[in-house]
């Protein structure tokens, strides 16, 4: 049995599909995105909680729970790990500092299964797309099928220098437990404070109120990628508002097409005062 883990559920639909009829093959989709918030949970405290709450933090107004389950699923694959022999596992790595974090946190709790931890690791190595053309994915949900298949002689053990540089590398980062962790080149990644991405979303705000939604695709715009996901940029700007920067209007509680913002205007009263 191959268990192939992978980031989130555009990356893994490819997966899923070249795997499908193989019986012997099992994709597991991390839903967490372990580049952003904390990834150091304090004595006694469960590592999916600290999640959930981070997210939960993120999203107040969210009315179902949110519940996290990658560690527990991860164990359990451990656990048939020890018992099994023949049982190994695959991650799909792309140059992304959510991949690249994931890589980290699964390296603690497989790498304990000698020669069975594999990395599929995409960085910088050409594919060919759907009209046979060359390119350089930035993420595994780029990749066809066909693809997918190729990638498989990509397939590799973690070596034991890689662990022992590797799991240190995941022990400073745990020690630092910044907010925001962004890609340095390679494998290498940068701690970045929790207001890095703000100055990008306050050059897309005028005078004028507009989505923050639009706000958001504007900053990210088409080169410059924001790796964070739209739900931690809405979160900023209900930030920016809640400590003046930016005035906010609408249920600033729900998603990011739920509210508008504008940059923040003293009026005449406020201004009377000063």
């Amino acid at each position: 049995m191959i268990y192939h883990f992978v980031v989130g559920d555009l990356a893994a639909k490819p997966l899923l599909a070249a795997f499908a009829d193989q019986e012997d093959a099992s994709v597991i989709v991390l839903k967490d995105i372990l580049n952003i918030g904390p990834i150091t949970k304090e004595e006694g405290q469960n590592f999916s909680d600290m999640r959930a709450a981070f997210w939960q933090e993120i999203l107040p107004n969210e009315k179902q729970e949110i519940i996290l389950d990658d560690m527990e699923r991860l164990l359990d694959i451990s656990k048939k790990m020890y018992e099994d022999d023949s049982i190994v596992a695959w991650f799909w790595i792309a140059p992304l500092p959510a991949d690249v974090c994931a890589y980290y946190w699964l390296l603690y709790y497989l790498s304990k299964h000698s020669g069975r931890f594999m990395v599929v690791n995409i960085a910088g190595l050409p594919f060919l797309n759907d009209l046979g053309k060359l390119y350089f994915p930035k993420s595994i949900a780029e990749l066809s099928t066909k693809e997918i298949v190729k990638a498989t002689k990509l397939a590799r053990p973690v070596t034991a220098s890689e662990i022992e540089v590797d799991l240190y590398e995941w022990k400073q980062l745990q020690a630092h437990n910044a907010a925001i962790r962004t890609m340095a080149g390679g494998k290498l990644i940068k701690n970045q404070a929790v207001d890095f991405y703000d100055n990008q979303l306050l050059a897309q705000c005028s005078n004028s109120f507009q989505k923050s939604q639009k706000i958001i695709q504007a900053a990210i715009g088409k080169e410059n990628i924001i790796p964070t996901g739209d739900l931690y940029l809405a979160w900023r700007l209900r930030e920016l508002a809640a400590i003046g920067t930016l005035q906010i209007q609408g249920e600033n509680g729900k998603s990011s097409k739920d509210f508008e913002v504008k940059l923040y205007e003293a009026s005449s009263t406020e201004e009377e005062s000063l």
